[in-house]
């Protein structure tokens, strides 16, 4: 069975990093049938629109989720699949999605391999990302599958039946950047179905810094968002305070002597500050639209 098959793009403030995500995608050996991109004015996009008449242009207020949340509105795929803006697909990425999605009909979400992840450090460059994807080795089983906590955002394709059945959206009380919006959303849809992670699916995230939320919002969000989850059930309790004091202590640690991209003493203010609200009973995501 075919299944069509669309690939959805949130951004913001970034027209040339998008461009080069763009580029990649028609190198697939596997084209999609669709693209959409979200965004929030004409600056997110500079030419695009004029260049790409095939794509499908969504506008919306800012937020991750609302953004996402407009894509699975608009898209009547079988399979779609988010990429961040920032994220290169190897060529045969959507060939090996759309034969696992048909080989694993009880697979509601699927994440590819990230076989570098800019995110984890200053950044990547296109040029670096092209060349660590031209010289990777995939596995020999580029089918192979194995059980997965989460789709991780910056590249997780979903059965779009499953969302649709049970009205499955992402959270818009994560605003902004949303930490954690991938875990919730995917591990709300692997309550009907199996998430994968595709070892043949790969690809390398940029990790690009610009646009990004600013330390302190994102360091209150590393504290209250996964207490949040907890209380939803969609992220356990054992996950969600190892990882809010984990980021504390980073912060914490990390601070005397920050990396020169990295608001550290930012995040760690924003930390605290989360922690004080979690005590106080004041702690919610969108309190970090008022910091």
């Amino acid at each position: 069975m075919t299944l069509r098959l669309a690939v959805g793009i949130a951004t913001r403030n970034r027209p040339a990093i998008l461009a080069e995500t763009i580029a990649e995608l028609a190198r697939q050996t596997r084209v999609p049938d669709a693209i959409l991109v979200c965004h929030v004015g004409p600056e997110d996009l500079g030419d695009l629109p004029k260049a790409h008449p095939d794509i499908t242009f969504l506008t919306t207020s800012a937020g991750l989720p609302r953004q996402r949340n407009a894509i699975l509105d608009t898209t009547d795929a079988d399979i779609l699949l988010f990429l961040d803006d920032d994220f290169l697909a190897a060529p045969d990425y959507l060939t090996v999605l759309e034969a696992v999605m048909q080989a694993h009909p009880g697979c509601v979400v699927a994440t590819g391999t990230v076989i570098a992840d800019g995110a984890k450090g200053p950044g990547l460059a296109v040029s670096e990302g092209r060349a660590i994807l031209a010289s990777d080795t995939p596995p020999s089983d580029r089918l192979a599958a194995t059980p997965h906590f989460n789709g991780y955002g910056c590249n997780m394709a979903v059965r779009m039946s499953v969302v649709r059945t049970h009205g499955i959206r992402v959270d818009e009380m994560l605003p902004l950047y949303a930490w954690y919006e991938d875990i919730d959303f995917t591990r709300t849809l692997g309550r009907h179905g199996t998430i994968l992670r595709l070892a043949g699916a790969r690809g390398v995230h940029l990790g690009v810094k610009q646009a990004r939320t600013p330390g302190l919002r994102l360091g209150y969000s590393q504290v209250v968002n996964p207490v949040y989850l907890a209380r939803k059930g969609t992220f356990p309790w054992s996950h969600a305070i190892p990882s809010a004091m984990r980021h504390m202590v980073i912060n914490a640690i990390r601070s005397a002597a920050p990396e020169p991209h990295v608001d550290r003493f930012g995040r760690l203010r924003g930390n605290l500050l989360g922690l004080w609200d979690l005590i106080r009973g004041r702690a919610s995501p969108r309190r970090v639209l008022e910091l």
